[in-house]
């Protein structure tokens, strides 16, 4: 008998080279168990034994063209001097094993800084420092420990609709070609009767042609059920794959007994018409699942534009429309939209949106800048070099984990409180069944146990809330709000209390009544000071930007913006402090802290200061009486000069704070939080990064500016404000669609199983209702959500 070899577990067929008392069935294997016990990860071997993939050894020059910079800089996601980034497909990876491996990658070579693998897309996105190891040592390091790589242009590009994979077709027609012929083989003994016997010799002949030809729909078709319910059970877990799992052995092991020990048929066609219905089913919920993945990926975050310049003149345009080669000003904190080259003389940017450090890295003109990079300074100019599909941007904003949102992580989806329970409830249900009617008759018990696990199973159940969240994305787009994932979507139906900030999010981003108060000031200063608010996309900035738009522009240098506070910056031999009074050091009596002013500083001098009039949004008033269901409160860094404006839309219930600073807005949601409550916050994305963050739901309103806040859950463009209540109200509908889809599918199983346990129905018949369960769960959670999603409409 041959030996199994210690790494992949494969027999020892050709030789077997031992190492260490070790048997391996090649030099791969030695050499990839050599690697991991010199780098002290042998501990993969006890996660999961013979868990590694058979290598081979490859030649020496195999990926030498990955020292080309014109195939490195196709194939890398990032890259600047200190660090780059990538994803690899690789098809291999199977188990918890592989996860744990390509995760410690880092031990292996110095050099690697991250690597995370996402399991379901079987990729891994690797963060390393290119002075340290190149692109080609990686691949040649993943082929090394079993883990090859599938490089591939095409494959790489993450426009790429992921679809259903291939192997899950083969398995279908393995099912499907062996379910036909397998009821084929019984057709004799379906027609044969006490007059017209089948020959025995046929009759057993078919029944081990049937029996072989289960065997591959058994050890393949079905091989995800039984891997995905072994991890499951190995790691303490529940999960819907275990019933099905047992269902499917009990039914191969009692056909094969009645075939072997009673010369009886078996049930190998109802084993086979079982196993190809459920990956039927299966592909249809994947197709849905990818299907609504690409939709949100593609539409999410569609209203943001950017600033484009042509011949001089400054023009937003919608990302959709950008082009290469068109010219981009970006202001501070700013994301850049597409890859691009460095106009202006030099650039201040910040990567951390990418690579999860917080390190400013100085670009200057000509050099290469990646979409998704912070520019941090003065206003910058950039050509695009390279347009970026929105679902690029948008994984940009879904993948960022410079947050901290652990205070989210206790939040329990429906699907997660309901579905384990209910597996728990089927087992015990379907092992009751089982051990009453063994007393009676074995042959019925075996059926009545399998009918049982499959007729109710939770693939319906599991399905309705995916669904119905999935869809409402795609009805909130449409309605201009657009949210990062469906966790957020649910969090949104069990919100009570709403903060709003007023600047910029209860206000008019553009419209204000201003006046300077002050020293006359002739064109070359209103054209200093209107190239220093140029730079900054804070609303005042943006709103005295073009309140001076008949003054030309000038370079700054040194721009700096203090969140909350101000901006500084130099022009010529003129230094420039523009912002609060306390930022400009101007005190202030009693009156005049009411007003809501940017003071001009220039050389240590104040040369005067803007007032503005705010203009509440004029559906503002209407919103807030049709929230009247929730508690209401604004939180703004601004004084109380608007105090009696405030009072009036909101009321006197409302609870108002003024002078509020980042920190202090999120202190408040954070205290509104341990009193229980479930908090919407409102706000500009700007100074409300953690405040947003903190929230249960963080909401940024977006006017005509590149606002990309990793902070948020969701962008609402600030044209429809006032669908903000229809918003609230089809959250709940939607979840109101979810219980609904939910007690449905518990109906179907009630039915399902007081047929099942009274043995009327067969395992077959079981198979065909349970997709068929699904399919109706999925579209009566559509025609629901279409219908609710009408108060959307604008």
């Amino acid at each position: 008998m041959s030996e199994k070899c210690y790494h992949c577990g494969e027999d020892c067929i050709e030789t077997t080279i031992t190492f260490e008392e070790k048997p391996f069935c090649c030099e791969g294997c030695k050499t990839v168990y050599t690697i991991l016990r010199s780098s002290k990860l042998d501990g993969f071997y006890q996660l999961d034994e013979q868990g590694g993939t058979k290598t081979m050894l490859f030649q020496q020059n195999k990926y030498a063209y990955l020292d080309e910079p014109e195939i490195i800089e196709s194939l890398l996601d990032y890259q600047d001097e200190e660090i780059s980034m990538i994803n690899f497909y690789i098809p291999k990876i199977h188990c918890s094993s592989c996860i744990w491996l390509l995760e410690k990658l880092y031990k292996l070579k110095k050099g690697i800084k991250v690597s995370t693998v996402n399991f379901t897309r079987k990729t891994v996105r690797i963060s390393f420092d290119p002075q340290e190891i190149s692109l080609r040592e990686i691949v040649e390091t993943l082929h090394s420990i079993g883990y090859q790589p599938t490089i591939n242009l095409k494959n790489l590009d993450k426009t790429e609709h992921v679809g259903i994979e291939k192997s899950l077709w083969y398995k279908i027609g393995v099912a499907g070609f062996a379910f036909g012929n397998i009821m084929l083989a019984a057709l004799p003994e379906y027609f044969a009767t006490p007059e017209q016997p089948i020959d025995p010799k046929y009759a057993e002949l078919f029944q081990y042609l049937s029996m072989v030809l289960a065997i591959p729909v058994v050890l393949y078709s079905a091989s995800d059920y039984f891997t995905s319910a072994y991890y499951a059970i190995k790691n303490k877990g529940i999960n819907i794959d275990i019933p099905i799992a047992l269902g499917v052995a009990t039914l191969f092991l009692r056909s094969v007994y009645d075939v072997v020990i009673l010369a009886q048929p078996g049930y190998f066609d109802s084993l086979a018409g079982l196993v190809f219905y459920l990956l039927i089913g299966k592909a249809y919920q994947s197709k849905t699942y990818s299907n609504i993945a690409f939709d949100r990926d593609y539409k999410s975050y569609f209203p943001i534009s950017v600033l484009k310049i042509n011949e001089g003149k400054e023009y937003v345009i919608p990302l959709t429309h950008l082009k290469k080669g068109d010219r981009l000003l970006i202001r501070n904190d700013e994301i850049i939209p597409a890859d691009s080259i460095l106009i202006s003389q030099e650039a201040g940017i910040d990567s951390s949106f990418i690579t999860g450090e917080e390190k400013i890295q100085f670009k200057k003109s000509g050099e290469k800048i990646f979409a998704g990079c912070k520019q941090v300074g003065p206003a910058i100019e950039v050509e695009v070099i390279k347009t970026i599909n929105q679902s690029e941007l948008t994984s940009l904003w879904n993948d960022a984990n410079l947050i901290d949102d652990s205070h989210r992580k206790s939040f329990q989806t429906i699907t997660n409180k309901i579905s384990t329970y209910f597996t728990i409830a089927i087992l015990i249900i379907a092992s009751i069944s089982l051990i009453y009617w063994l007393r009676i008759d074995s042959a019925l018990a075996i059926n009545v146990f399998t009918a049982v696990l499959i007729v109710a199973c939770p693939c319906a159940l599991a399905l309705a809330a995916p669904i119905s969240f999935g869809q409402a994305i795609r009805a909130y787009g449409k309605a201009k709000l657009y949210f990062k994932d469906t966790v957020a979507v649910e969090r949104f139906g069990y919100i009570d209390q709403i903060v709003f900030d007023k600047t910029g999010t209860i206000t008019q981003a553009h419209s204000a009544t201003i006046h300077f108060v002050g020293d006359e000031l002739n064109d070359q200063s209103y054209s200093e000071i209107r190239s220093g608010f140029r730079n900054s996309y804070h609303p005042l900035s943006l709103n005295l930007y073009n309140h001076l738009s008949n003054y030309e522009i000038i370079a700054v240098d040194h721009f700096n913006e203090i969140s909350g506070k101000g901006i500084e910056f130099e022009i010529a031999d003129s230094k420039y402090k523009m912002g609060s009074a306390s930022f400009c050091n101007v005190a202030l009596d009693k009156q005049n802290a009411l007003q809501t002013r940017v003071y001009i500083k220039k050389n240590e001098i104040v040369l005067g200061y803007f007032t503005f009039s705010n203009e509440y949004r004029s559906e503002l008033k209407t919103v807030v009486d049709e929230l009247s269901e929730y508690q209401l409160s604004v939180i703004t860094g601004d004084n109380e000069s608007e105090k009696e404006k405030l009072a009036y839309y909101f009321g006197s219930t409302s609870e108002i704070k003024f002078n509020q600073s980042p920190i202090d807005k999120l202190n408040y949601i954070k205290s509104m939080q341990e009193k229980s409550q479930q908090v919407l916050m409102l706000g500009d994305g700007l100074n409300d990064a953690g405040a947003l963050a903190q929230s249960d739901v963080g909401i940024s309103i977006s006017e005509d500016t590149n606002n990309f806040s990793p902070a948020c859950d969701a962008i609402l463009d600030a044209r429809n404000f006032s669908l903000l209540p229809n918003y609230l109200a089809f959250s709940k509908n939607t979840t109101r669609t979810v219980k609904i889809s939910m007690v449905i599918s518990l109906l179907y199983n009630v039915v399902g199983l007081s047929f099942a346990v009274q043995g009327y129905l067969s395992p077959l018949f079981s198979s065909i209702l349970m997709p068929t369960s699904s399919i109706s769960v999925v579209l009566i959670s559509s025609l629901l959500i279409k219908y609710y999603g009408r108060s959307l409409e604008s």
